[in-house]
């Protein structure tokens, strides 16, 4: 005899009917906001933007404080439009924590626009060479000025971490897909755009951003944002270094790494390691290399790494003629099978080119390669998960100010992680600060002339916000 099948409770009656009436109460599924725009606020992006940026003409509307922290909040909650300006705009709760309406998309777009100049982008077509066809047109003031209220964030960060005395540069470019008509072709093929990032790896923020186009090669002056990113460090770094692909290993960028009395730059010395690019010389010169030199340096299921320095001493110019010759360690790529790789080569070599003599190759080698896990981690969170990735239209100073607004929220982000959070969430994406702290359900309640947030209490979220809050203090206004 069969037994009757249980019913599950998926299959029951729907248990609740729907209310047509509002809520008279505000309720919110953003309580944990106050705390990323308490950080924001703690890091005076208020103040710097107030005397950094200068683009309303009248006192009527929101200021340029208001549209900065408005973007902000958008990125940080997971908006990635300026269609999404009119939900924040349209939500009692979010207006009530902020303190002030947001503004329209149509606000946020014009705002946008002013952060774009045709004349910039005309004096850079005309002033290129015969047989060039990219540049990289001149920022614009309100450009310059929002990229100094970045600065002011890393190093009141930098202030704050004061025990932090190295510094590691990783620079990097990224390519955004966009089929906009103004967006140029890329070297992958498809059309968009490539800004190019410097990271502070070891605090995890980005210290200096270039927007570029997307047919702009990452080779192409990677000196100017290096500069920027070194003299946006706070003073509490001793040590310094950098490090980069083979992009890096540009003639310009080498020099003024090598040069401890560097124009523009800090004085000392900068260790640096970047990606060799290779060619017949120094392939030549990697095959003659004695066996007995080459050490292991790692191996998994299907190939060997092998490491060595070899004797490349590429001619110097006349600048560098007479300083210490730069150091190369090479890689040898084997098969653990005897087969080929997908090229139908039986052995791959891949080369870096240092000034850190007194490291071994393999120490240095995985060093280098901790680039991947800091700046590469950093464009895919840019990109991804915050607005970096999507931009808004085809003025090109208006997209590099969509993505220097993303850049200055991943900082203030990480500002709040190692500011304010448990150290397990140091390494905590957007996506899980939202669902941990920003998504948390809560209810505005007005009593006593003061707004109170009560928020719901989870054993899987985070609670500790009294105390995140006082690692919080706000600047002194008066």
């Amino acid at each position: 005899m069969s037994l009757k099948a249980k019913r599950s409770p998926a299959e029951g009656d729907f248990l609740f009917e729907i209310d047509p009436e509002p809520l008279d109460e505000c309720v919110t599924a953003l309580g944990g906001l106050p705390l990323f725009v308490r950080a924001v606020r703690s890091l005076d992006v208020p103040g710097s933007v107030k005397r950094n940026l200068h683009l309303k003409q009248r006192e009527r509307g929101l200021n340029e404080a208001a549209y900065v922290e408005s973007f902000l909040v958008l990125n940080a909650l997971g908006g990635d439009c300026l269609e999404d300006f009119d939900w924040l705009r349209e939500a009692p709760d979010v207006e009530q924590m902020l303190g002030y309406q947001a503004p329209s998309a149509e606000g946020a777009r014009k705002f946008l626009y002013r952060f774009h100049e045709d004349a910039t982008i005309e004096q850079a077509q005309r002033e290129l060479a015969i047989d060039q066809v990219s540049y990289i047109p001149e920022e614009s003031a309100p450009l310059r000025g929002l990229a100094q209220v970045n600065q002011d964030v890393v190093r009141e960060l930098g202030r704050r971490s004061a025990d932090q005395k190295i510094a590691t540069v990783d620079l990097d470019s990224t390519i955004i897909e966009s089929w906009k008509k103004e967006a140029k072709r890329t070297y992958e093929g498809s059309t968009g755009y490539q800004p190019m990032l410097a990271l502070w790896a070891e605090m995890n923020v980005v210290v200096a951003d270039e927007f570029r186009d997307g047919n702009v090669p990452a080779q192409q002056a990677p000196l100017p944002v290096t500069q920027r990113a070194y003299a946006a460090l706070p003073k509490t770094v001793e040590q310094r270094y950098f490090r980069g692909d083979s992009a890096c290993d540009e003639e310009a960028l080498l020099t003024w790494l090598r040069h401890e009395q560097r124009e523009n730059g800090p004085r000392g010395f900068i260790g640096f390691a970047v990606s060799a690019r290779m060619n017949p010389v120094l392939r030549g010169e990697i095959l003659a290399t004695p066996e007995e030199r080459w050490q292991p340096y790692s191996e998994d299921s299907q190939v060997v790494k092998e490491c060595a320095q070899v004797d490349y001493f590429p001619e110097e110019t006349a600048g560098n003629r007479y300083r210490e010759p730069l150091r190369s360690v090479a890689v040898r790529i084997r098969k653990k099978q005897g087969e080929l790789f997908g090229d139908g080569a039986a052995v791959k070599h891949f080369a870096v080119r240092t000034n850190l003599w007194d490291w071994e190759p393999r120490r240095l080698l995985e060093w280098h390669r901790e680039k991947a896990g800091s700046i590469e981690a950093a464009h895919a969170v840019i990109k991804n998960e915050l607005a970096g990735g999507v931009l808004p239209c085809g003025r090109f100073g208006a997209n590099a100010a969509w993505f220097r607004l993303a850049v200055l929220t991943y900082n203030v982000l990480t500002a709040l992680k190692r500011l304010a959070l448990p150290a397990e969430l140091l390494t905590a994406r957007p996506k899980r600060l939202r669902f941990l702290i920003f998504n948390t359900p809560g209810k505005l309640v007005r009593h006593a002339r003061q707004l109170i947030l009560r928020l719901t209490r989870g054993l899987n979220r985070f609670n500790n916000w009294l105390g995140a809050l006082a690692k919080l203090p706000l600047p002194d206004t008066a």
